[in-house]
C-alpha cells in the first residue's frame, strides 16, 4: 500500500499558517491577528491572571540556566514557564495550537522542529527588554520565537511596550515597531534578527512568550 499517496490526500492547506510561512521566507518575521480567536485568548488571559496573582511568577533572568542572572537594566519582566503536561486547561489547549503548527511547518518547510518552551510574561509600567538576539553562545536550538498577546481589549498604543524588529537591509537596518494588540502573534527567526520591548508607559503588557527549538 502506498501511504506516501495517503498522506498527500489527507493534507490540508492552512491559510494562516501559509501566512506565517510566506511572511517568515520573505522578511524572517510574520504577524499574524488571527492566530487565536477572542474567546481563547481571555480564557489564556484568565489563566495568566489567575497565576500572577497567586504570586507564582519569578524575576526574569538574562542567560541561559547556565549563567542566569537578574539585570533590571536590561530585562524587568516577570515570568512562568507552563508546562504542556502539567499546565491548566487552557495552557493545554495553547500548546494543541502550537503543535500543529509546528506539524505543518515541519511538513511543508522540513525544519526539523522537535522541542519547545513557553512562558507567561508580565511586563508591569516602566520595565522593558533591552535589544538582544534570543539564542546563546552554547546553545543555538532556538529557531523560532513566538509572542502570544494577552492584553485586554481596552489595551492603548500610548501604554507602550512595542516588540521592535530590528530588520537587515541594504542600508544597514530598518526598525519596526509592532503594537502589543491583544490576539496578535508575532513569529520570527531567532538567530536572525535582534529586538527589544520598549518600556511600558501604563498597565501591564501580558502576554506568553516562547521558541521552538531543533535538538
Amino acid at each position: 500500500m502506498n501511504t506516501q499517496l495517503f498522506e498527500q490526500v489527507d493534507f490540508v492547506e492552512n491559510p494562516v499558517y501559509e501566512q506565517v510561512i510566506t511572511s517568515l521566507l520573505d522578511q524572517k518575521y510574520a504577524i499574524v491577528d488571527d492566530f487565536f480567536n477572542t474567546e481563547e485568548i481571555e480564557e489564556l488571559r484568565e489563566s495568566l491572571k489567575t497565576v500572577y496573582e497567586a504570586d507564582c511568577f519569578k524575576k526574569a533572568a538574562i542567560g541561559n540556566k547556565f549563567n542566569e542572572e537578574i539585570d533590571t537594566t536590561i530585562r524587568g519582566d516577570f515570568i512562568k514557564w507552563i508546562n504542556e503536561a502539567e499546565g491548566r486547561a487552557e495552557e493545554r489547549l495553547f500548546f494543541t495550537k502550537i503543535n500543529d503548527l509546528v506539524a505543518y511547518l515541519n511538513r511543508t518547510c522540513f525544519l526539523g522542529i522537535l522541542q519547545k518552551e513557553f512562558h507567561y510574561a508580565v511586563y508591569p509600567k516602566g520595565t522593558f527588554y533591552k535589544r538582544h538576539l534570543d539564542t546563546f553562545q552554547n546553545d543555538s536550538r532556538r529557531k523560532l520565537s513566538m509572542v502570544c498577546y494577552l492584553n485586554d481589549a481596552s489595551w492603548l498604543a500610548t501604554n507602550g511596550g512595542e516588540l521592535t524588529l530590528y530588520l537587515p537591509d541594504e542600508t544597514g537596518e530598518q526598525a519596526l515597531d509592532i503594537i502589543p494588540r491583544p490576539g496578535r502573534v508575532v513569529i520570527f527567526e531567532s538567530q536572525i534578527l535582534e529586538h527589544e520591548v520598549k518600556p511600558v508607559l501604563n498597565s501591564e503588557r501580558l502576554s506568553i512568550t516562547g521558541w521552538l527549538k531543533t535538538r
